[in-house]
């Protein structure tokens, strides 16, 4: 994946917009990822699914505690991308209180299918979802890529956390690798 382009698609978010009236409101808004990370040093993680254990337990929280240490390293934004519609993720934020990172819904799984990472999680009832990864991306092109072990072996127990953690980003920003 290093050197290599991210894909060049168009994801359907939801904007705050106060000119929108009742409860909700928010807009559609398309958020084409290469218009958006062009000239950006961001990071992006991936993970399988907004409420699940590991994503709100531990990777989630993580990247959101470690944000600074990635403004410090140069890195302009931390995004989670996830194969979830945009009322998910932004409750989901909400639960888990997030105000740095920000939630890229992926609901039709079309930039994680580019990425190699859409797997089939139907054992669990998830249908098709992503893989656990991460990247920094500078100025739409990877430049350092962290996948779980085991993509092939997606059973029951598959769901690796430890690659694609924060600290491990970090460490590689700070090697200058």
């Amino acid at each position: 994946m290093i050197d290599k382009k991210i894909p060049d698609v168009t994801l359907k978010t939801r904007v705050r917009d106060e000119t929108v009236e009742g409860p909700n409101p928010f807009r559609w808004q398309d958020m084409n990822v290469r218009e958006a990370f062009a000239g950006k040093r961001v990071v992006i993680f991936s993970l399988p699914g907004a409420f699940t254990p590991t994503c709100s337990n531990e990777q989630c929280p993580a990247y959101e505690r470690l944000y600074p240490d990635f403004q410090a390293l140069g890195v302009d934004e931390v995004y989670c991308i996830s194969v979830n519609d945009a009322f998910v993720m932004f409750q989901w934020g909400r639960n888990l209180g997030l105000d740095k990172v920000k939630l890229l819904p992926d609901g039709s799984g079309h930039f994680t299918r580019h990425m190699g990472m859409l797997i089939n999680k139907d054992h669990v009832g998830f249908g098709y979802r992503s893989w656990r990864y991460a990247m920094v991306v500078d100025d739409n092109t990877v430049t350092h890529w962290f996948e779980e072990p085991g993509i092939n072996d997606v059973g029951a127990d598959a769901d690796p956390y430890g690659e694609s953690a924060p600290e491990k980003v970090l460490a590689a920003l700070k090697a200058g690798a």
